[in-house]
């Protein structure tokens, strides 16, 4: 696998030159660049699945520092760590105990500094700044904000101190039962996340989708 350096590593401290205050830290699970989109495994090679992981990784962190967030990957393995690491990501270690405890732990990251956190899946394709930017003086308010994506996940999590997550098939409503004071984010880049063939294509079709374009080989 050969990994690109996207950016400079001073980039962050042109983003944030003078900030007053520590900058909400975009939390972004990535299990593996391989292995991330099993459910895509019939209809791309495993390495445009490679390509696709790595590609949606980078983006999604481009999206957050756009939108005034700090990222933060929580890598699966080493390769993710190194990619991170190559392109001045922070980044700390997945404890390979589900989606639920690698976002405990971007949580526990966050918390060192006091930062309120935005917990933000890598599959969005259509993400904007413009989906994340308004919901940050939520964040920064002591609020918690949840995403719904298409198929009842959740797309975004964000909040400022220990929360409980309950990922998996029909989390949103769970975590909004356990939080019923969040504030409900719903956008097209919130919605629209990639877990089967079909939700690829139809991202592809978009227009916001272009940037895929010649992605796959």
């Amino acid at each position: 696998m050969i990994l690109v350096l996207v950016r400079p590593t001073n980039r962050r401290a042109q983003l944030f030159p003078y900030a007053r205050q520590v900058p909400v830290v975009a939390i972004v699970p990535v299990k593996t660049f391989s292995l991330g989109k099993g459910r895509l495994a019939d209809f791309l090679s495993p390495r445009n699945r490679e390509r696709l992981g790595q590609a949606f990784a980078e983006r999604t962190v481009e999206i957050a520092e756009s939108a005034g967030l700090i990222p933060l990957v929580v890598a699966g393995d080493r390769t993710v760590g190194e990619w991170a690491l190559l392109n001045g990501i922070p980044s700390i270690p997945d404890p390979a105990e589900g989606l639920n405890a690698a976002a405990a732990e971007g949580v526990a990251w966050a918390g060192l500094s006091s930062a309120g956190w935005m917990v933000i899946h890598s599959d969005l394709p259509l993400l904007t700044p413009g989906d994340l930017e308004p919901h940050l003086g939520e964040i920064e308010g002591g609020g918690i904000l949840l995403a719904p994506s298409a198929d009842g996940g959740t797309s975004v999590f964000g909040g400022s101190g220990h929360v409980n997550f309950s990922y998996g098939p029909g989390s949103f409503t769970r975590h909004f039962a356990a939080n019923p004071e969040s504030k409900i984010a719903v956008s097209l880049g919130l919605l629209h996340d990639v877990d089967t063939p079909n939700d690829l294509k139809s991202a592809q079709m978009h227009p916001r989708g272009i940037w895929m374009t010649g992605l796959l080989q």
